[in-house]
């Protein structure tokens, strides 16, 4: 859809430390300036709940080049830089070369992170997943669920390819604190049964690794939900902790 070397995007700054996923304990949230969110349009996921279902909205897009992203991101009180949207997945290859120009041009100095459902192209995921590694960046992973039939009624395919892409990307890159995965605790879909399994499987690479669970508000075709129960969200908490050292709740607030 867009045309050759440009993409869909949104660029802003946010202050540091910037709400993103990895804020309770990644490197850029002790320091002092600003994180360059690159909100790419898209997704490789079609999920019911989507709580940034904006990212369909290519009509309010911006149409960017890889240069418009580098000189937003060389600033003097830049940072870091997050990668997400919708999920960048479906313009990685644009994000990849963008990211690469980053870290070269800021000598190494800027964080490169990345938000994602962790569905790309293997080869892709690898190359992104070591660019965080040298700068020091992060690498989230939303693990929507554990069970195949919950993913897919959920999300409108089947994403394990994240789960296996989660696995290699440790093996790669076994740097404390670069890896990082989410869940969203759908009320009554994604229980302390689901959350549980996926603990397990991050444990399996480290009980160390750094699991969010993000309280989950109603959006688009699941407005119909309340917000999680709190009965859910602190048995997803105990159910995760089994098998993790370091759990955090996200969006404490809708609490």
């Amino acid at each position: 859809m867009a045309p050759e070397g440009h993409a869909f995007a949104h660029l802003y700054y946010d202050p540091l430390p910037t709400n993103c996923c990895a804020a309770w304990f990644c490197r850029g949230s002790d320091e002092q300036g600003v994180s360059l969110a690159v909100f790419l349009y898209g997704c490789n996921f079609d999920c019911l709940f989507c709580q940034n279902y904006s990212h369909k909205h290519f009509d309010s897009s911006q149409l960017v080049t890889v240069d418009d992203v580098v000189r937003k991101a060389v600033g003097p009180k830049v940072r870091c830089v997050c990668f997400f949207g919708g999920s960048p997945e479906p313009q990685l290859p644009f994000a990849l070369r963008a990211a690469k120009k980053i870290f070269d041009e800021s000598g190494g100095r800027m964080h490169i992170c990345w938000e994602w459902n962790g569905c790309g192209k293997q080869a892709l995921v690898d190359e992104c997943a070591r660019l965080s590694a040298l700068s020091g960046g992060t690498v989230k992973f939303d693990l929507k669920a554990f069970h195949p039939n919950i993913r897919g009624a959920l999300c409108g395919v089947e994403t394990g390819a994240s789960f296996d892409n989660f696995r290699r990307v440790f093996s790669l890159c076994p740097e404390r604190d670069m890896l990082t995965a989410t869940t969203l605790l759908v009320p009554w879909y994604v229980d302390s049964e689901e959350v549980g399994a996926v603990a397990k499987f991050i444990s399996e690479a480290s009980p160390d690794i750094p699991y969010s669970l993000l309280v989950f508000h109603p959006d688009l075709f699941l407005d119909d939900l309340p917000v999680t129960p709190k009965a859910q969200v602190y048995a997803c908490f105990d159910a995760a902790k089994e098998h993790l050292n370091r759990v955090n709740i996200g969006n404490r607030e809708l609490l």
